[in-house]
């Protein structure tokens, strides 16, 4: 029983084919790999809390800024905020200049990771761009949040 064809040309052809075929896998897995690593996850302060959001990866965080909780640090460009969606809150630390538009009680979403103690430490922080928008992605945490707790509550 012979697996290889016996003629020369057809013995390229295949080695050709199984060489393309080995390449382009190795690209798809490559590519594959690649994506993992750089997707960008959105979780709300109820699924984070409830330990949904992966440790030591960049994901975004979702909802409102809860009244009362911003804090400036005099000495630096540090920002304390808090995170909510209504039910469950996250206190993020943010340095840098934040957007005009950032304020107390309306929609944001941060993008950085999630320390060991629960604070999220924020690279980017964008806010809403009129009052009568809110991001998708806060919008449909605070809708997820209600929910779960209606759920819970048996309202």
């Amino acid at each position: 029983m012979r697996l290889l064809p016996k003629h020369p040309k057809r013995r390229k052809r295949l080695a050709l084919i199984a060489l393309m075929i080995t390449g382009i896998g190795s690209a798809v897995a490559l590519a594959t790999i690649a994506l993992k690593q750089n997707i960008n996850l959105f979780y709300g302060p109820t699924q984070i809390l409830a330990g949904d959001a992966p440790k030591n990866h960049a994901f975004r965080i979702g909802g409102l800024v809860k009244k009362g909780s911003v804090k400036r640090n005099k000495d630096n460009l540090d920002i304390y905020f808090e995170v909510t969606d209504t039910v469950n809150k996250v206190p993020v630390i943010y340095t840098g200049i934040l957007p005009d538009l950032f304020r107390e009680g309306q929609g944001v979403v941060a993008q950085g990771k999630l320390r060991a103690d629960g604070v999220f430490i924020a690279d980017t922080v964008l806010a809403k761009h009129d009052e009568n928008y809110m991001p998708p992605e806060a919008a449909q945490a605070i809708s997820d949040a209600k929910k779960l707790q209606s759920t819970m509550t048996g309202n």
